[in-house]
């Protein structure tokens, strides 16, 4: 840190606030705010941070701050400024689901649109709305309350009449010179712009006064047609229902952090039913401990949206929620409230919350949790790095007569399908399983040592038995001369490992990671085998007494089978239908070859005492 920074933070002054820490070319790096400028920063060089933030201090060069009237001001304005300047070491919000908005557009005549994305336009943007049948709703209150136009077309007030919608009051027509005036039309938009930022109360009033004076003149229509504006509204912004039902509309944060990556799971709760589940991600460069992530998410999260809660429930209490709390009441009008609950069925839906947050992290960062495995791996085989690319081999036999390997692949968190083989094995080795898995073994990485391969070696090969399968696998690396690839063997029925230069064998914790990621492979390589395995017995298998008919080779086989069903099909088919598959002539062969062949077994049936 530099002096002429150290001085700028000493000279702070004790009122809230937001400080920019700059970066060399004056790019903000992060941004904070305070309840006392002075004391907040100061406890920088006082404390001891977390690596992020201590990277952060060592460029940095300089410093900035804007006071604020009070927290709540500066939690706004540090919010303001990490969505218009992404800077780098603040914790930044990460959505993939796309949830329904209303925006009003940043053009001179503004339109009200449903959008799904929400971009750095100028335009103002409202929601999500929860269910998504809202923000439609919510179009056509806009529209008969204020008549903001819809429509996408350029407005030059040239058009020689409006549209139907002018004629049913729902747009104030723009697009006709006369008809309304810029004052007229942004005072509309300004008070759309009110009623979806949820400021509702002045606009009831105004409504509810129109339709007295309405009544007052006699004109009863008008008064009906402001009346039913006014349930609408009210209606939409939840009315009374929010003020008399406590604890219903509630928002239920879980929170799944592992090493430098992050989800966050809402259920979100109105009414007392959870009527969605909203996933938020987070991947820095830094480990983040999940209170000081919820304390820079949750302004972002609640910036999006104007359907707050009346709760916000937090697995864990975060840093001056006095402020956040009256930032979010501010924004609804209404009190809310921060609670960590700790028993009852509030405590049984953090619970939930937290395990739909695991549940998001896993199937965001799906080898998150296989790394952990490869981290224990490195450990316990004491290799130079976590590995990169496990493979995995297996041997099945069926009586010697029909064997094959199979290799499968583990690659950087998942299974690589496409680096999946398997292997025919050929002459006397069909009869051993280690002379198999030796020549399985080097007719794959002979490839790989003569060739070079296109992965490369693997960082790790799993062979799926004890010993005597490890010292075949060895036997073949030898050969092949790629010994330098560590080799560790698992055996199914006491799951052990069997490692080189290691006389006894080891025995892991079921819960080990490193074991589990080991099973998943072998698991995997014995299913694939399997598989295989069986699927070429299926087609031997169909290798049936139409082969021993003089001209019918594999083409016309495969025909008979298909349009028959079988060999038994095609000894059942008449002439005439098989002429319609492979000609006259050969169809009378068959027939021929059929009738022979009935008359042997008959025969051979009868023995020499039958008449």
């Amino acid at each position: 840190m530099t002096g002429t920074l150290r001085e700028k933070i000493g000279s702070l002054p004790d009122e809230p606030g937001i400080y920019i820490f700059l970066g060399p070319e004056g790019q903000p790096l992060y941004v904070g705010k305070a309840r006392s400028l002075r004391r907040r920063v100061a406890s920088y060089l006082a404390r001891e941070l977390e690596p992020r933030l201590e990277r952060m201090l060592a460029e940095a060069v300089d410093l900035d701050f804007l006071v604020t009237r009070d927290e709540i001001e500066a939690l706004e304005l540090e919010n303001q400024w990490i969505k218009r300047h992404h800077p780098r070491f603040n914790i930044l919000l990460r959505d993939d689901k796309t949830y329904p908005y209303l925006k009003l557009t940043a053009e001179p005549w503004p339109r009200i649109a449903f959008t799904r994305r929400i971009r750095a336009d100028g335009a103002d943007y409202f929601g999500p709305f929860l269910p998504g049948g809202l923000a439609r709703r919510a179009i056509k209150i806009v529209q008969k309350l204020f008549g903001v136009r819809t429509c996408r077309i350029e407005i030059d007030g040239r058009l020689p009449r409006p549209c139907l919608y002018y004629d049913l009051k729902r747009c104030l027509a723009p697009c006709v010179a006369g008809l309304t005036t810029a004052a007229e039309y942004g005072a509309a938009v300004e008070r759309a712009r009110q009623f979806l930022g949820g400021r509702t109360e002045k606009l009831l009033r105004d409504l509810r006064r129109e339709m007295e004076e309405a009544a007052e003149r006699l004109a009863f229509e008008e008064a009906a047609r402001l009346r039913d504006l006014a349930a609408e509204v009210e209606a939409f912004t939840g009315g009374n229902r929010l003020s008399t039902v406590t604890g219903d509309d509630v928002d239920v944060f879980g929170v799944h952090v592992q090493k430098n990556q992050a989800a966050i799971a809402v259920l979100v709760m109105r009414g007392g039913q959870v009527i969605d589940r909203h996933e938020l991600f987070w991947e820095g460069t830094d480990p983040v401990a999940p209170a000081d992530l919820l304390a820079e998410l949750l302004p972002q999260y609640y910036a999006r949206t104007t359907f707050l809660p009346a709760e916000v429930h937090l697995p864990t209490a975060v840093a001056e929620p006095e402020a956040l709390s009256g930032w979010l009441s501010e924004r609804r009008g209404r009190r809310v409230q921060l609670r960590q609950p700790q028993r009852g069925a509030w405590a049984s839906r953090l619970e939930l919350a937290r395990r739909n947050a695991n549940l998001a992290f896993r199937r965001r960062f799906r080898g998150a949790e296989t790394d952990a495995g490869a981290l224990a791996l490195q450990e316990l085989l004491e290799l130079p790095e976590p590995p990169r690319r496990i493979e995995g081999v297996d041997v099945s036999t069926f009586h010697g007569a029909q064997t094959y390997a199979s290799l499968v692949v583990w690659q950087e968190g998942r299974l690589l399908k496409s680096g999946y083989r398997s292997f025919a094995i050929r002459g006397s080795a069909r009869q051993d399983d280690f002379a198999s898995l030796r020549q399985a073994v080097e007719r794959h990485l002979g490839r790989v040592a003569g060739a070079g391969g296109a992965s490369g070696p693997p960082d790790l090969l799993l062979v799926d038995g004890g010993r005597g399968q490890l010292n075949a696998v060895l036997e073949a690396l030898a050969t092949v001369g790629v010994e330098e690839i560590p080799v560790v063997g698992l055996a199914e029925r006491e799951e052990e490992l069997y490692l080189p230069g290691r006389a006894e064998p080891l025995r892991l914790p079921a819960r080990d990671p490193g074991l589990q990621l080991l099973q998943r492979l072998r698991d995997e390589a014995h299913r694939f085998a399997i598989t295989r395995h069986r699927r070429r017995r299926s087609r031997e298998a169909l290798a049936s007494r139409l082969d021993e008919v003089p001209g019918i080779g594999p083409r016309r086989r495969q025909r008979l089978l298909r349009e028959f069903g079988s060999a038994a099909g095609v000894a059942a088919a008449s002439e005439a239908e098989l002429a319609r598959s492979v000609g006259p002539a050969l169809a009378g062969r068959l027939r021929a070859w059929f009738a022979a062949a009935d008359g042997d077994s008959a025969r051979i049936g009868a023995g020499p005492n039958r008449e």
